[in-house]
C-alpha cells in the first residue's frame, strides 16, 4: 500500500515528462494553474513522483523558466552571429526575441512570470543574466564600431528590452491582430530603436571666417 504506480518507476525521462505536462498546462490554462498533483496526472505518474526532482510548484516552474532561458540566450546569440555588423545584429536580435517569444509562448510566460527567486534558485538567475548579457553585448559592440550613441550598454540594454520585450506580449496577448506578421512588426520596431540610439553624425567642419582686410 502506498506504492506509486509502476510507471513512475519505469518513466523513460521523468523529469522531461514533468517539464512537458507543466508547459502543456501553461499553454491550455496560465502560468498560476499549474498544480504538482495535475502535473503529475498528466504526465501519467504518481502525485508524489514529482517530489524526485523538484520540491515544490516554484522549483518545476523555475525549472521551466530556466530551460526557457537557456534557449532564449541561444537563439539571441544565433541571431546576433549571423549578422554582418554590430547593427544589423542588433536588428536581428530584436527580431530573435519576438520570434521566440511567439514560438515558444509558454517558455516565456513562465520566463518572466512573477515568484521565481534568485537567491532560492540561483541556476535560474543565471541563465536569465546570460540572456540579457547577450543583449549588453550586442549594444557594446555597436558603441565600440561608434555606430551607437556612447551611454553605458547595460542602459541601452534596458531601453532595447523594454522595447522588444513589449511588443511580444502584446503580441502574445493578442492585442495586435491585425496591424502584421510578427516579426515584420519586430523588423519595423527595431529599425526605429536602431534610429534612436544612433550615434550623432560628426559636425562638419565650417571653414574659418576670414579676416577683414585693414585698408593701407
Amino acid at each position: 500500500m502506498g506504492r506509486e504506480k509502476t510507471g513512475s518507476y519505469h518513466h523513460g525521462d521523468l523529469r522531461r515528462a514533468l517539464l512537458d505536462a507543466a508547459l502543456e498546462m501553461v499553454r491550455t490554462e496560465g502560468v498560476a494553474q499549474v498544480a504538482l498533483r495535475e502535473v503529475a496526472r498528466r504526465a501519467g505518474v504518481s502525485h508524489t513522483a514529482p517530489y524526485r526532482h523538484f520540491a515544490s510548484k516554484e522549483a518545476l516552474l523555475a525549472a521551466v523558466a530556466e530551460e526557457g532561458f537557456l534557449r532564449f540566450a541561444a537563439a539571441l546569440a544565433d541571431a546576433a552571429a549571423s549578422a554582418s555588423d554590430p547593427i544589423a545584429a542588433l536588428r536581428a536580435t530584436g527580431v530573435a526575441y519576438v520570434g521566440f517569444a511567439v514560438e515558444h509562448p509558454a517558455h516565456f510566460r513562465v520566463m518572466f512570470a512573477p515568484g521565481a527567486n534568485a537567491a532560492e534558485f540561483p541556476s535560474l538567475a543565471q541563465a536569465a543574466e546570460g540572456a540579457f548579457g547577450v543583449l549588453v553585448r550586442t549594444l557594446q559592440a555597436g558603441i565600440d564600431a561608434g555606430r551607437l550613441v556612447d551611454r553605458p550598454a547595460q542602459e541601452l540594454a534596458l531601453t532595447a528590452w523594454s522595447l522588444v520585450h513589449g511588443l511580444a506580449q502584446l503580441i502574445l496577448d493578442g492585442q495586435l491582430r491585425g496591424a502584421g506578421a510578427p516579426l515584420e512588426l519586430a523588423a519595423a520596431a527595431t529599425q526605429r530603436l536602431v534610429e534612436g540610439l544612433a550615434a550623432p553624425a560628426p559636425a562638419a567642419r565650417r571653414p574659418a571666417p576670414r579676416s577683414p582686410r585693414k585698408g593701407r
